[in-house]
């Protein structure tokens, strides 16, 4: 009997390694973004606004394919829609290299574009697969686990960046027509080699036995239906958590996606380079405050927490606001840590009380994550308006105070 449980559950470890390794490489591409946005700013003499449309473009694909990849889980299994995500996004990092050498900058959106639709069909079918891989008592356990692996990647992705595109050039130096195109070309090598890790870890993927739970569809159980996403419209915590993760991703993504472009600001003469440092630093932080919001949770509860924090990321970004200079850094930096309970506390608590409707409701939180899109472009709109991105720290500072009320309302809402 043993060995019998012993090969059953050694069927489960490389699937379960398989999928984990997901939560990283979705990672890489979120946080290169960061990168990509100096780098196209200087390349294409942008605008703080048209540089913002990188992630318009980006998280614009998480919300238009979260509920598609839903339905496609329903009628094809978890791992048909993990194969689908990373043929996506093995297609999008290649288009990398046609816009680098066209030097077209909506040809880079559509590739972000293609990318993002890729990670919408992974981050809707990997969570409830790692779920659904195991001891379902342990399923909050393997999801933590999975969910520590997704700031590597981000990391992984700012050094990538730092190292192989940033060219360390003043930022306010425009490159010569003569070397226009190198920098384009820049991203090309890391984005192949993206393409041809994402793309190999596919033909892993489909050559890999999984269990029946991982490849059987999900009909019976309403997965993805239209009759669950018409009844969680009457569903107030719901609706209230994918509000907060709308606010909490738009500010998020604003941060980090600007930090580089505060920093040059804030202290004049900090290069590319350095600046990429401050957000590798915010990234380590982000990391720690996973473990650290893991381990307050077991005395404070989740909802008072995730209150204080948020609360405490508002005034971080309005002293960032108002303050400037290394004060300003060190306190959107500091915030990153705050951030870390964000994501997973407004989605346990959005979805509690749901049932079989759980993983609907899934998709309209990734859906959410559209917020990446508009507030991006939004500090960009007011650092253009106030000729600095210092003053448009003010929006993150106000979604923040948004994820704060939601702390402090939903105990109080019926699921």
């Amino acid at each position: 009997m043993s060995s019998v449980a012993s090969t059953y559950a050694g069927r489960r470890v490389l699937p379960f390694v398989l999928i984990v390794a997901l939560f990283f490489l979705w990672g890489v591409a979120n946080n290169l973004n960061d990168v990509l946005i100096a780098h196209f700013k200087r390349l294409f003499t942008l605008s703080d606004f048209q540089a913002g449309l990188v992630q318009s473009a980006f998280y614009l694909g998480y919300f238009c394919l979260a509920i598609p990849a839903a339905l496609f889980m329903r009628a094809n299994g978890y791992r048909a829609a993990v194969l689908v995500g990373l043929l996506l996004y093995g297609a999008g990092a290649l288009l990398f290299w046609p816009a680098a050498g066209a030097q077209s900058y909506p040809f880079f959106l559509l590739a972000l574009f293609v990318i993002a639709s890729g990670l919408g069909f992974l981050e809707t079918s990997a969570n409830p697969l790692i779920a659904r891989l195991g001891d379902p008592e342990r399923a909050s356990q393997r999801l933590n686990l999975a969910q520590a692996f997704n700031p590597l990647g981000s990391i992984t992705g700012v050094l990538i960046g730092r190292s192989f595109i940033l060219s360390g050039a003043p930022p306010t130096a425009e490159p010569l027509a003569a070397t226009r195109a190198s920098e384009a070309a820049a991203v090309q090598l890391p984005y192949l080699a993206i393409a041809l890790a994402v793309l190999g870890w596919a033909v892993l993927i489909r050559l890999t036995p999984f269990p029946d739970v991982a490849t059987r569809s999900d009909v019976d159980e309403g997965v993805g239906a239209w009759a669950d996403f018409r009844s969680l419209l009457r569903a107030p915590r719901l609706l209230a958590g994918v509000a907060a993760q709308f606010f909490y991703v738009g500010a998020q993504v604003g941060v980090w996606s600007f930090l580089i472009r505060y920093s040059q600001q804030a202290v004049p003469g900090t290069a590319e380079r350095t600046a990429a440092d401050y957000l590798t630093a915010s990234l380590v932080l982000f990391m720690v405050g996973r473990f650290a919001g893991a381990a307050l949770m077991s005395r404070v509860r989740p909802l008072p927490l995730l209150s204080g924090f948020a609360g405490a990321a508002a005034l971080c970004c309005l002293m960032a606001a108002l303050v400037g200079g290394g004060a300003g850094i060190a306190a959107l930096v500091a915030s990153s840590f705050l951030m870390s309970v964000m994501y997973p506390t407004i989605f346990a608590e959005a979805v509690s009380g749901l049932g079989a409707r759980t993983k609907s409701a899934a998709a309209l939180l990734v859906m959410a994550i559209v917020g990446g899109a508009v507030f991006p472009a939004i500090m960009g709109l007011v650092s253009d308006a106030a000729g600095s991105m210092i003053r448009a720290m003010v929006v993150p500072a106000l979604c923040f105070t948004v994820v704060a009320l939601f702390g402090l309302l939903a105990g109080r809402l019926r699921p």
